[in-house]
């Protein structure tokens, strides 16, 4: 809670910052903003819904596509929910912080680049994540298909194969294989570990499994 309200007062900084200024910075030329394709589903403004279960819809149709756990892209995406995820204030945030992802499920852009390759979205660009849910979730579900396809045979620890996978999500393929191999997670992947085992039964029930 307390670093989505850091986040919230930063990336709300970055709105008034950029309402109050005439000016463009000499490394940011004027551009409009990118086009939501018709068939995208925009997320709510941030005084809407942010409950993260609306999403389950969308979940159980892109998991199913990309033949991963739809329980574990809803648990990633609660896990990912500690920023308000409206599209000006992500946008907001990232000209304070060029390096930041994008989308309901925080997707950085090299990733989302690799991911789309030879995919029905590879036509779709990084920076609609924040305006397209379903894209984000889309994205999501086939980079935890690419990293299943990482993960060793072999493996050693009492992290399960879901827990891995988002682990790998959070912190890369080699850092993936390196705790499936029985490495101790470092505090950050540890805590970003407690916070999906906590969030696996809400995400069991946003989905209606038991």
């Amino acid at each position: 809670m307390r670093a989505r309200r850091r986040w919230l007062a930063a990336a709300a900084l970055g709105l008034s910052l950029t309402s109050c200024s005439p000016l463009t910075s000499q490394h940011e030329t004027a551009s409009p903003a990118p086009t939501t394709p018709t068939t995208a589903k925009s997320t709510p403004a941030l005084g809407g819904s942010q409950d993260t279960a609306r999403f389950a819809p969308l979940v159980q149709a892109r998991a199913k596509e990309a033949g991963v756990s739809p329980r574990l892209v809803m648990a990633i995406l609660y896990n990912e929910s500690y920023k308000p995820h409206a599209p000006d204030l992500e946008r907001a945030w990232q000209r304070m912080k060029p390096g930041a992802a994008f989308g309901v499920a925080n997707m950085h852009e090299a990733t989302f680049n690799a991911t789309k390759k030879g995919r029905a979205f590879a036509g779709r660009s990084w920076d609609q994540l924040p305006d397209d849910p379903d894209l984000a979730i889309q994205a999501e579900s086939w980079y935890l298909h690419d990293l299943a396809a990482q993960l060793p045979a072999n493996r050693s620890g009492s992290i399960t194969s879901d827990e891995l996978l988002a682990l790998g999500y959070n912190a890369g393929p080699g850092a993936m294989k390196t705790f499936a191999h029985g490495t101790k997670p470092g505090s950050q992947a540890q805590s970003y570990l407690d916070t999906l085992r906590g969030n696996w039964a809400k995400a069991g029930k946003a989905l209606g499994e038991t």
